[in-house]
């Protein structure tokens, strides 16, 4: 059995080897290493690929957050909406850009926004609602944006850990996610299930003057050499990184489908266990399996972890301080207790191995030593 691994990029590297290289060398021997052919080309295959109007790269998943609010000409003390179970950057960017950061708790099943107690947490002074679908399936985009029109606000979706998963509308239309909202905010980072060899990100938008004002943003706010007409950031997917994800961008849907198939393994091997909850997929999308998360019941989590490290098994806690009981948001004024369903999550997930390469010998292994140091 092969070394278990959280994530396996070289496993993957190996059957799309001659692809990966080949796009490489092009853009070598070109030497159009910014803003290059591959950057279009493959801009132009991820708006067909999510039917969406604009692709805008950018070079990261925390720039295309920040890019996004940026567009929308938000003013100092704005308020944003969105998860405190979430990783920083969606909440960081909000403070960078001087607006308001406010938190809505999640829901046990889905970790995501719970959309029944979005509406009280509106005040005038909110602008933006930023959901975000973790773990890769969707929050309930239908609630979201019914109540985002209800009160004129933006809808920024936060899809880092969901390209490639579907809403599935009442009526039975699935869109992907990111095409929902006025914008979606998508990561490249190696790990995600569509990952560069490097850093990189994109916004998607069917709305053409938020697209023009992306691009420029990106661009330092030119939209003509040396004419400045906003004040923009230098945020650029460069053409090395755009050639690999071309190449991945052809598999996402079998990648997607393997990683599914392992969820489908693993929730065999715990389901029924008194004291190990499966996750859950919402009636209303299609699950990409970013991580696999488990919710631990009246187990010692820590020693769990060191025993599983010790017999060679990676796991990994996402994520194990909720936002808004983080030290640098302590001026928010939140305190523990506000938000009790994500900090009960924080004190009891835990994320396996999950990945395209994972092979049913792998899984039993881990799925033995989980059970073996969790006693019912």
């Amino acid at each position: 059995m092969n070394p278990i691994t959280m994530v396996d990029l070289k496993g993957q590297y190996e059957k799309i080897k001659k692809e990966i290289d080949e796009n490489i060398s092009q853009v070598i021997e070109s030497t159009a290493f910014i803003n290059g052919s591959k950057v279009k080309e493959f801009q132009t295959h991820l708006e067909n690929y999510l039917d969406v109007k604009h692709v805008i790269p950018c070079a990261n998943g925390t720039d295309a957050l920040q890019v996004s609010l940026m567009a929308l000409g938000l003013k100092a003390g704005d308020e944003v909406i969105t998860s405190p179970f979430t990783f920083i950057a969606t909440a960081e960017v909000v403070a960078l850009l001087g607006l308001t950061c406010k938190f809505v708790d999640v829901e046990w099943n889905t970790f995501n926004l719970n959309a029944a107690q979005l509406e009280k947490a509106i005040t005038p002074k909110t602008k933006v609602i930023i959901p975000v679908h973790l773990f890769g399936q969707s929050c309930d985009m239908g609630k979201i944006m019914q109540i985002a029109k209800k009160y004129n606000l933006f809808v920024v979706e936060d899809v880092c850990q969901a390209i490639g998963a579907e809403f599935i509308c009442e009526t039975g239309e699935k869109k992907k996610l990111g095409t929902i909202g006025d914008m979606g905010c998508v990561s490249f980072f190696p790990s995600k299930n569509l990952g560069c060899y490097g850093d990189g990100g994109a916004v998607f938008t069917n709305n053409d003057e938020l697209a023009r004002n992306l691009r420029g943003i990106c661009n330092h706010g030119m939209f003509k050499q040396y004419h400045h007409e906003l004040l923009g950031v230098n945020s650029r997917l460069d053409s090395i990184q755009a050639a690999v994800l071309d190449v991945k961008l052809k598999h996402l849907d079998e990648y997607n489908a393997a990683r599914k198939k392992a969820a489908v393994f693993y929730n065999k091997i715990f389901q029924n266990h008194s004291k190990i909850e499966i996750p859950a997929i919402s009636e209303f999308s299609t699950h990409i399996f970013h991580q696999y998360t488990l919710k631990l019941k009246n187990e010692n989590r820590k020693n769990l972890i060191e025993k599983m490290k010790k017999n060679k098994i990676p796991v990994m806690v996402y994520y194990p301080i909720p936002l808004h009981l983080q030290e640098v948001f302590k001026y928010l004024g939140y305190k523990k207790g506000d938000f009790p369903i994500a900090e009960k999550l924080s004190d009891c997930v835990v994320s396996l191995p999950m990945h395209t390469e994972l092979t049913e010998e792998q899984q039993n292994f881990i799925g033995k030593y989980l059970i073996d140091s969790v006693k019912e």
